[in-house]
């Protein structure tokens, strides 16, 4: 009995996920950040069904996401603030993306990603989840994906600045860098420093428009580019959740790239989650199941990162925990 009730909380996860994505895209954080609300006063804010909003605050209170405060009120946890829109350490947009139409559809086809050994989005949404950000009309789920990779960033940004020396750097290229808020708090802590953004086309437009927010835009440039066929030079490229999209082969045609261009004495910093010891919990497993469904990457151990580096022409040099699970592995060119 203990088993199957562990496996019932187990896949209970896809109910868990809808209830956060509807306390998400209801702005249920939003509406209590200055305090309890009763259900019926969100839901009246909110233009909800008055009884289901409360059954949906029951639940995320059951969550630890709200707290019941009587007399049906609820207030926030610390849960719940991450799920405030625009606040530091939000998770919102990554919640609305992992929940939302792409990556909920393809899921329903993720046996077949097993079976097959490739993500099966082109079944579920007609071509890959690159291409789909890519088509005009899927234009506010690609601007939500940006913002989520900036909110994750944000998550690992402090730490990777505190680790990393930038003594004799005075140009970095953040690689598929979305909306630019790795390279540019980069540039924040190191004034004279220049940045450019190099993504798809349809990315590039939110790095110019959070470089212009921060006052940097004199220093930064955002290109919109392939980086399978080229980079452009730099002292240092940074590449965060880049490497986990792609596959073997893929991985290293971008670090090559990379390689075959960067300064003297340059060096590439990578930033991504790293699989540890087998059996242990471990959120960057989950994150590979989703590598699986969603592209053609996966998470990796040193191990098969290091020989990703080796075939590309870096080494391993440093490793620094930055907090959430992530590493930024510094790169010195063989």
């Amino acid at each position: 009995m203990a088993d199957a009730a562990a496996v019932l909380d187990l896949l209970s996860g896809g109910f868990v996920a809808q209830t956060l994505h509807a306390v998400a895209a209801l702005h249920i954080a939003d509406h209590l950040a200055d305090g309890a609300l009763t259900a019926e006063e969100v839901a009246e804010r909110e233009g909800s069904h008055p009884r289901a909003t409360y059954r949906l605050m029951r639940a995320a209170c059951s969550l630890g996401v709200l707290t019941y405060e009587g007399d049906r009120r609820f207030g926030l946890t610390g849960r719940g603030q991450v799920l405030r829109e625009d606040v530091p350490g939000s998770l919102r947009n990554f919640l609305l993306v992992q929940t939302g139409h792409a990556h909920w559809q393809s899921w329903g086809h993720f046996p077949d990603a097993v079976r097959k050994g490739t993500s099966q989005t082109k079944k579920a949404l007609g071509t890959d989840i690159f291409e789909y950000y890519a088509q005009p009309e899927n234009v506010e789920e690609a601007t939500l994906f940006s913002r989520a990779m900036g909110d994750l960033s944000g998550l690992v940004t402090d730490g990777t600045v505190a680790a990393v020396d930038t003594a004799g750097v005075s140009n970095v290229v953040d690689v598929g860098g979305a909306d630019g808020h790795f390279v540019l708090a980069l540039m924040e802590a190191n004034p004279g420093m220049l940045g450019q953004v190099l993504d798809l086309p349809h990315a590039v437009e939110g790095a110019r428009l959070e470089s212009e927010k921060r006052g940097l835009s004199d220093r930064f440039s955002a290109v919109g580019g392939d980086f399978f066929a080229e980079v452009p030079a730099a002292d240092l490229y940074l590449l965060k959740s880049v490497l986990h999209d792609w596959d073997d082969d893929q991985c290293t045609a971008i670090l090559r790239n990379c390689r075959s261009v960067v300064n003297e004495g340059g060096r590439a910093l990578v930033v991504e989650m790293v699989i540890g010891e087998m059996g242990r919990p471990d959120f960057a497993t989950r994150m590979d199941m989703l590598m699986l469904n969603m592209t053609k990457g996966m998470e990796r151990d040193l191990d098969e990162y290091d020989a990703l580096f080796a075939a590309a022409g870096w080494r391993r040099s440093k490793t620094h925990p930055v907090g959430s699970g992530y590493s930024a592995l510094e790169l010195v060119a063989l």
